[in-house]
This record gives structure tokens, C-alpha cells and sequence, in this order.
């Protein structure tokens, strides 16, 4: 059976066609144009929407889905009134990202009965926990790398806003210039501040393992390296998780 995962975040609509065997094809989609089109390129039989961003932006890709011939099934997640394969102990599900969870899900099957920390490195910085017992807890959401940058130029009188260094280009630790000042400040601030977060984490958990996703997780991949050999970066973390979801409800 032929699936297609929907993730529309705060930038893009990622998407994940899957088969039983797992993830087939992935990339962005710019327009519901580019949804319709691969629809009829792959003809899915059910698909999953996880949708972060407002219903005025939401509603468009899920008219296209409606309209296509030939689903069976269109489930629009919605944490707190959809099924999911781990139970949810969050205090308040029906606030809860849909993107967190998913990747909860995802992380749970990847290390089923082991801790595992989810850090999703994107708009925001989200850490997300799933213990042994299946169970997620959640975690804590923090401004993203490029969320730091553009606050340090908005709020201030004359601080310049800057673009993320290509990845693993060196960040010096003392900066020397306005520049190498506020690269320092966001990539290694946060670097060490994720740092300190884990170590806490493991203290309650032992065994706990690291999965990074999201667009700026290979800024701190080297410097979270170190920390375990329990650390794996799975790019389509939510699109997976997204697939686990759709299988569930449909074989449910």
C-alpha cells in the first residue's frame, strides 16, 4: 500500500511517499499544484496531513486532497483526537505541535522500550522525550538558530542580521568582531545550552539516545557528538513518524 506523509510546517510542505517497506521519495512542495501533480505521478491510497501553520494557509492542500480521485482515506492529524501508537501523557494534547508528536511517534518505533530524546532543529528548537515505557512526555521548545539572529537585529539599535555560516565552517569561541561575536553567542550558546539540557536528561535516563532532525540539526550534530554514542540524525524524523500514524489509523 502506497502512502504519502504531509508535513506542512512554518516554511514548506514536506512531503514522504511510502511503501510498506518504508520511505520511497521525499522533497518540498511549493504550490497545491505540485501536491496534485505528485499524486497522480505516485496515486497513494491514504494520506496523513500534519499541519503547524494557520487554517487560512491549511485549507488549500487539503481542498487539493479532497478533490484528487482515487484516496481512500485523507486523515488530517490532529494531536489529542487522533489515534497514535504511544500514549500521549502531555498535560494539554490538544495544544500540542502535531510535527512534535509526530516525531515522537517516529522515535519510539526507531528505539522501541529505550529513552530517546527527539531534537528537532528547526524554526524552533524542540526537545521531546519518549521513554522506555512508550510514553511521551514532552519536552521544551526554545528560538531556533535563525530565530536568535533575527531577535538580536530586530530588538536592537544597530546589531547587523546575519546568515547561518555554511555547515561545519569553524565558529571562533572569542569573538573578535560584531560578527564573529553574535555567531558565537547563538551557534555555540545553544550548542552548549542543548548540551546541558541532555546531560540532565540522561541523569533521569539512563541509556537515553539523541535523534536530531530538522533543517539546522548538522549545526549541532559535532557538538552533541561527544555527549553519547547513542546519537543518530534522521532527517525525515516527522515524515515517518507521520507514516506510523496513517498505518496505524488505517489498519485500526
Amino acid at each position: 500500500m502506497t502512502t504519502l506523509a504531509l508535513d506542512l510546517g512554518n516554511t514548506a510542505l514536506k512531503y514522504g511517499v511510502f511503501e510498506p517497506a518504508g520511505l520511497q521519495e521525499s522533497g518540498v512542495l511549493a504550490t497545491p499544484a505540485d501536491l496534485a501533480a505528485l499524486w497522480q505521478r505516485t496515486e497513494p491510497a491514504h494520506a496523513i496531513l500534519s499541519s503547524v501553520a494557520d487554517e487560512q494557509h491549511t485549507q488549500p492542500w487539503l481542498a487539493t486532497l479532497a478533490a484528487v480521485d482515487g484516496l481512500r482515506q485523507i486523515l488530517p492529524f490532529r494531536p489529542g483526537f487522533t489515534p497514535v501508537p504511544v500514549r500521549n501523557t502531555y498535560a494539554t494534547p490538544h495544544t500540542l505541535g502535531a510535527d512534535r508528536l509526530a516525531a515522537a511517534v517516529a522515535a519510539a518505533s526507531l528505539r522501541p522500550r529505550q529513552p530517546t530524546l527527539v531534537l528537532d532543529a528547526g524554526t524552533a528548537l524542540k526537545l521531546d522525550l519518549v521513554t522506555a515505557d512508550g510514553a511521551y512526555h514532552g519536552g521544551s521548545i526554545a528560538p531556533g538558530l535563525r530565530m536568535r539572529l533575527q531577535a538580536l537585529h530586530t530588538f536592537t539599535g544597530r546589531l547587523p542580521l546575519l546568515e547561518l555560516p555554511a555547515v561545519g565552517e569553524a565558529v571562533q569561541l572569542i569573538g573578535d568582531s560584531t560578527a564573529s561575536c553574535l555567531l558565537s553567542g547563538v551557534l555555540r550558546g545553544t550548542a552548549a545550552e542543548v548540551r546541558g539540557l541532555v546531560a540532565e536528561y540522561e541523569q533521569l535516563y539512563p541509556g537515553l539516545g539523541l535523534l536530531l532532525t530538522g533543517g539546522d540539526a548538522p549545526y549541532l550534530e559535532a557538538a552533541l557528538a561527544p555527549l553519547t554514542s547513542r546519537i543518530f540524525v534522521v532527517p525525515e524524523l516527522v515524515l515517518l513518524g507521520l507514516d506510523k500514524i496513517l498505518r496505524y489509523n488505517v489498519d485500526n
